[in-house]
Protein backbone atom coordinates (compact mmCIF):
# COMPACT_ATOMS: atom_id res chain seq x y z
CA UNK A 1 0.00 0.00 0.00
CA UNK A 2 1.14 3.63 -0.51
CA UNK A 3 0.24 6.72 0.71
CA UNK A 4 1.27 10.05 -1.11
CA UNK A 5 2.97 13.12 0.71
CA UNK A 6 1.47 16.20 -0.69
CA UNK A 7 4.07 18.42 0.31
CA UNK A 8 6.98 17.09 -1.52
CA UNK A 9 6.05 17.40 -5.04
CA UNK A 10 9.43 17.38 -7.77
CA UNK A 11 9.80 18.50 -10.97
CA UNK A 12 11.22 15.53 -12.11
CA UNK A 13 13.33 12.64 -11.25
CA UNK A 14 11.99 9.26 -9.58
CA UNK A 15 9.56 8.89 -6.90
CA UNK A 16 11.07 8.03 -3.13
CA UNK A 17 8.96 5.30 -1.73
CA UNK A 18 9.19 5.04 2.27
CA UNK A 19 9.05 2.50 4.50
CA UNK A 20 8.04 3.27 7.82
CA UNK A 21 10.38 0.99 9.77
CA UNK A 22 13.42 3.68 8.27
CA UNK A 23 11.17 6.53 9.36
CA UNK A 24 11.18 4.82 12.61
CA UNK A 25 14.60 3.98 12.91
CA UNK A 26 15.57 7.85 12.17
CA UNK A 27 13.75 8.96 15.05
CA UNK A 28 15.23 6.12 17.49
CA UNK A 29 18.72 7.45 16.32
CA UNK A 30 18.11 11.03 16.37
CA UNK A 31 16.95 10.37 20.09
CA UNK A 32 20.25 8.06 21.08
CA UNK A 33 22.25 10.83 19.73
CA UNK A 34 25.41 11.98 21.36
CA UNK A 35 25.41 14.53 23.77
CA UNK A 36 25.60 17.81 21.80
CA UNK A 37 25.13 16.69 18.62
CA UNK A 38 22.68 18.75 17.22
CA UNK A 39 21.43 15.95 14.01
CA UNK A 40 22.32 12.20 12.63
CA UNK A 41 23.19 10.87 9.60
CA UNK A 42 23.09 7.83 7.98
CA UNK A 43 22.97 5.51 5.00
CA UNK A 44 19.96 4.62 3.05
CA UNK A 45 19.29 0.93 1.62
CA UNK A 46 16.84 -0.23 -0.56
CA UNK A 47 15.78 -1.06 -4.40
CA UNK A 48 16.09 0.89 -7.77
CA UNK A 49 13.91 0.92 -10.93
CA UNK A 50 13.48 3.44 -13.91
CA UNK A 51 10.82 5.25 -11.92
CA UNK A 52 11.19 5.13 -8.07
CA UNK A 53 13.71 4.57 -5.61
CA UNK A 54 12.26 2.28 -2.56
CA UNK A 55 13.42 3.06 0.75
CA UNK A 56 13.41 -0.13 2.80
CA UNK A 57 15.97 -0.06 5.50
CA UNK A 58 18.67 1.94 7.24
CA UNK A 59 21.72 2.69 9.17
CA UNK A 60 23.32 5.68 11.01
CA UNK A 61 26.57 6.71 10.50
CA UNK A 62 28.59 8.33 13.26
CA UNK A 63 30.23 11.72 12.39
CA UNK A 64 31.14 15.05 14.14
CA UNK A 65 30.09 18.62 12.85
CA UNK A 66 31.48 21.73 13.73
CA UNK A 67 31.25 25.06 11.50
CA UNK A 68 34.31 24.60 9.70
CA UNK A 69 34.41 20.81 8.93
CA UNK A 70 32.44 17.65 9.39
CA UNK A 71 34.00 14.28 9.81
CA UNK A 72 32.16 10.88 8.75
CA UNK A 73 33.29 7.23 10.04
CA UNK A 74 33.35 5.81 6.38
CA UNK A 75 35.06 2.93 7.20
CA UNK A 76 32.01 1.97 10.23
CA UNK A 77 29.27 2.62 6.90
CA UNK A 78 31.38 0.18 4.48
CA UNK A 79 31.58 -2.17 7.73
CA UNK A 80 27.79 -1.90 8.17
CA UNK A 81 26.42 -1.85 4.54
CA UNK A 82 28.93 -5.33 4.39
CA UNK A 83 26.80 -6.78 7.36
CA UNK A 84 23.30 -5.88 5.91
CA UNK A 85 24.08 -7.21 2.34
CA UNK A 86 24.85 -10.87 4.49
CA UNK A 87 21.09 -10.59 5.36
CA UNK A 88 19.27 -8.60 2.58
CA UNK A 89 21.55 -9.00 -0.62
CA UNK A 90 19.23 -7.29 -2.83
CA UNK A 91 19.13 -4.00 -0.82
CA UNK A 92 21.49 -1.48 -2.54
CA UNK A 93 22.50 2.00 -1.22
CA UNK A 94 20.36 4.57 -2.28
CA UNK A 95 21.08 7.83 -0.58
CA UNK A 96 21.35 9.01 2.91
CA UNK A 97 19.65 10.63 5.38
CA UNK A 98 19.75 13.58 7.93
CA UNK A 99 17.77 15.36 10.61
CA UNK A 100 16.86 18.37 10.04
CA UNK A 101 14.95 20.42 7.38
CA UNK A 102 17.70 22.19 5.97
CA UNK A 103 20.69 21.47 4.05
CA UNK A 104 23.93 22.44 4.59
CA UNK A 105 27.40 23.21 3.41
CA UNK A 106 28.49 19.99 4.76
CA UNK A 107 25.26 18.17 3.60
CA UNK A 108 27.06 19.18 0.10
CA UNK A 109 30.19 16.78 1.52
CA UNK A 110 28.94 14.21 2.80
CA UNK A 111 26.51 13.84 -0.75
CA UNK A 112 29.62 13.71 -2.68
CA UNK A 113 31.06 10.44 -0.79
CA UNK A 114 27.43 9.17 -1.34
CA UNK A 115 27.55 9.71 -5.15
CA UNK A 116 30.89 7.40 -5.09
CA UNK A 117 28.84 4.94 -3.78
CA UNK A 118 25.45 5.42 -5.22
CA UNK A 119 24.35 6.25 -8.83
CA UNK A 120 22.92 9.69 -8.48
CA UNK A 121 22.00 9.11 -4.68
CA UNK A 122 18.89 10.37 -2.95
CA UNK A 123 19.45 12.82 0.22
CA UNK A 124 16.23 12.52 2.57
CA UNK A 125 15.69 15.17 5.47
CA UNK A 126 13.41 14.33 7.98
CA UNK A 127 12.50 17.32 10.56
CA UNK A 128 12.47 15.50 13.63
CA UNK A 129 12.76 19.27 15.41
CA UNK A 130 8.92 19.81 14.41
CA UNK A 131 9.83 22.97 13.55
CA UNK A 132 6.54 23.63 11.23
CA UNK A 133 4.80 21.90 14.20
CA UNK A 134 5.27 18.20 12.26
CA UNK A 135 7.79 16.50 11.25
CA UNK A 136 8.31 17.42 7.59
CA UNK A 137 10.00 14.34 5.30
CA UNK A 138 11.62 15.63 2.25
CA UNK A 139 14.09 13.63 -0.60
CA UNK A 140 16.29 15.50 -2.84
CA UNK A 141 18.58 14.84 -5.62
CA UNK A 142 21.64 17.10 -6.51
CA UNK A 143 22.84 18.09 -9.84
CA UNK A 144 25.63 20.01 -10.67
CA UNK A 145 25.06 23.75 -12.45
CA UNK A 146 27.70 26.25 -13.56
CA UNK A 147 29.42 27.14 -16.61
CA UNK A 148 32.53 24.97 -18.50
CA UNK A 149 35.51 26.32 -16.96
CA UNK A 150 34.08 27.92 -14.04
CA UNK A 151 33.34 26.92 -10.79
CA UNK A 152 30.88 24.36 -10.83
CA UNK A 153 28.20 24.49 -7.95
CA UNK A 154 25.12 21.35 -6.93
CA UNK A 155 21.23 22.16 -6.30
CA UNK A 156 19.61 20.06 -5.01
CA UNK A 157 16.02 19.56 -6.47
CA UNK A 158 13.16 18.21 -4.63
CA UNK A 159 11.17 14.20 -5.79
CA UNK A 160 8.12 13.50 -4.93
CA UNK A 161 7.87 11.08 -1.94
CA UNK A 162 5.37 8.44 -0.90
CA UNK A 163 4.73 6.18 2.07
CA UNK A 164 4.59 2.23 1.28
CA UNK A 165 4.42 -0.39 3.53
CA UNK A 166 4.49 -4.01 3.99
CA UNK A 167 1.12 -5.53 5.82
CA UNK A 168 3.38 -6.73 8.71
CA UNK A 169 4.06 -3.63 9.03
CA UNK A 170 0.55 -1.99 8.88
CA UNK A 171 0.33 -3.95 12.13
CA UNK A 172 2.74 -1.47 13.94
CA UNK A 173 1.20 1.69 12.05
CA UNK A 174 -1.87 1.08 13.43
CA UNK A 175 -0.85 0.63 16.72
CA UNK A 176 0.76 3.58 16.48
CA UNK A 177 -1.97 5.29 15.23
CA UNK A 178 -4.40 4.08 18.54
CA UNK A 179 -1.63 5.73 20.68
CA UNK A 180 -1.83 9.38 18.55
CA UNK A 181 -4.75 10.54 19.81
CA UNK A 182 -4.09 9.57 23.81
CA UNK A 183 0.22 9.00 24.05
CA UNK A 184 -0.58 8.54 28.06
CA UNK A 185 -2.30 4.79 27.30
CA UNK A 186 -0.74 1.66 26.71
CA UNK A 187 -1.84 -0.73 23.67
CA UNK A 188 -0.85 -3.94 22.96
CA UNK A 189 -0.66 -5.82 19.60
CA UNK A 190 -4.12 -7.36 19.01
CA UNK A 191 -4.54 -11.15 19.06
CA UNK A 192 -5.21 -12.60 15.29
CA UNK A 193 -8.49 -13.09 15.12
CA UNK A 194 -9.41 -9.57 16.79
CA UNK A 195 -7.26 -8.47 13.66
CA UNK A 196 -9.24 -10.93 11.26
CA UNK A 197 -12.27 -9.57 12.55
CA UNK A 198 -11.24 -6.00 12.56
CA UNK A 199 -10.08 -6.30 8.99
CA UNK A 200 -13.96 -8.09 7.69
CA UNK A 201 -15.62 -4.94 9.43
CA UNK A 202 -13.73 -2.64 7.74
CA UNK A 203 -14.42 -4.43 4.43
CA UNK A 204 -17.69 -4.44 5.64
CA UNK A 205 -17.92 -0.55 5.62
CA UNK A 206 -16.02 -0.19 2.41
CA UNK A 207 -18.88 -2.42 0.99
CA UNK A 208 -21.69 -0.13 2.51
CA UNK A 209 -19.49 3.05 1.09
CA UNK A 210 -19.73 1.29 -2.52
CA UNK A 211 -23.56 0.06 -2.28
CA UNK A 212 -24.58 3.71 -0.97
CA UNK A 213 -22.73 4.95 -4.10
CA UNK A 214 -24.90 2.85 -6.80
CA UNK A 215 -27.91 3.42 -5.00
CA UNK A 216 -27.40 6.93 -5.57
CA UNK A 217 -26.35 6.51 -9.00
CA UNK A 218 -29.01 4.81 -9.80
CA UNK A 219 -31.86 6.94 -8.08
CA UNK A 220 -30.19 9.95 -9.62
CA UNK A 221 -29.01 11.52 -6.81
CA UNK A 222 -25.18 11.65 -8.20
CA UNK A 223 -23.76 11.12 -11.15
CA UNK A 224 -22.14 8.52 -12.49
CA UNK A 225 -18.48 8.73 -12.68
CA UNK A 226 -16.89 6.25 -15.39
CA UNK A 227 -13.54 5.69 -13.63
CA UNK A 228 -15.24 4.83 -10.83
CA UNK A 229 -17.39 1.98 -12.62
CA UNK A 230 -14.33 0.45 -14.58
CA UNK A 231 -12.78 0.03 -10.95
CA UNK A 232 -15.96 -1.48 -10.02
CA UNK A 233 -16.45 -3.91 -12.88
CA UNK A 234 -12.64 -4.84 -12.25
CA UNK A 235 -13.32 -5.53 -8.86
CA UNK A 236 -16.34 -7.85 -9.33
CA UNK A 237 -14.35 -9.19 -11.75
CA UNK A 238 -11.61 -9.98 -9.36
CA UNK A 239 -14.35 -11.84 -7.16
CA UNK A 240 -13.90 -15.48 -7.75
CA UNK A 241 -17.01 -17.93 -9.02
CA UNK A 242 -17.96 -20.35 -6.22
CA UNK A 243 -21.21 -21.32 -4.85
CA UNK A 244 -21.73 -20.28 -1.01
CA UNK A 245 -21.62 -23.82 -0.44
CA UNK A 246 -18.31 -24.40 -1.58
CA UNK A 247 -16.91 -21.44 0.02
CA UNK A 248 -18.02 -22.54 3.44
CA UNK A 249 -16.32 -25.82 2.93
CA UNK A 250 -13.44 -23.96 1.93
CA UNK A 251 -13.24 -21.79 4.73
CA UNK A 252 -14.39 -24.44 7.66
CA UNK A 253 -11.42 -26.56 5.78
CA UNK A 254 -8.92 -23.86 6.41
CA UNK A 255 -10.12 -22.98 9.51
CA UNK A 256 -9.52 -26.78 11.01
CA UNK A 257 -6.23 -26.46 9.64
CA UNK A 258 -5.24 -23.22 11.37
CA UNK A 259 -6.40 -25.28 14.42
CA UNK A 260 -4.61 -28.17 14.07
CA UNK A 261 -1.63 -26.07 13.62
CA UNK A 262 -1.96 -23.74 16.60
CA UNK A 263 -2.51 -27.08 18.83
CA UNK A 264 0.27 -28.34 17.81
CA UNK A 265 2.08 -25.35 18.59
CA UNK A 266 0.71 -25.17 21.89
CA UNK A 267 1.55 -28.53 22.73
CA UNK A 268 5.23 -28.48 21.63
CA UNK A 269 6.07 -25.27 24.09
CA UNK A 270 3.93 -27.40 26.86
CA UNK A 271 6.56 -30.27 25.87
CA UNK A 272 9.56 -27.71 25.78
CA UNK A 273 8.71 -25.70 28.86
CA UNK A 274 7.92 -29.39 30.47
CA UNK A 275 11.49 -30.76 29.27
CA UNK A 276 13.31 -27.96 30.35
CA UNK A 277 11.64 -28.20 34.17
CA UNK A 278 12.88 -32.06 34.45
CA UNK A 279 16.25 -31.33 32.83
CA UNK A 280 16.53 -28.64 36.05
CA UNK A 281 15.11 -31.64 38.38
Amino acid sequence: SEQPNSLTMSVYGPVVKIHPVVLASIGDSYERRNEGASRVIGTLLGTIDKHSVEVTNCFSVPHNESEDEVAVDMEFAKNMYDLHKRVSPSEVIVGWYATGFEITEHSVLIHEYYSREATNPIHLTMDTALQSGKMNIRAYVSAQMGVPGKTVGVMFTPLSVKYKYYDTERIGVDLLQRTRDAPNTTNGLTSDLCQVGGAAGRVQDMLATVLTYIEDVLSGKQMADNSVGRYLMDLVNKVPKITAEDFETMLNSNINDLLMVTYLSNLTQAQIALNEKIVVL
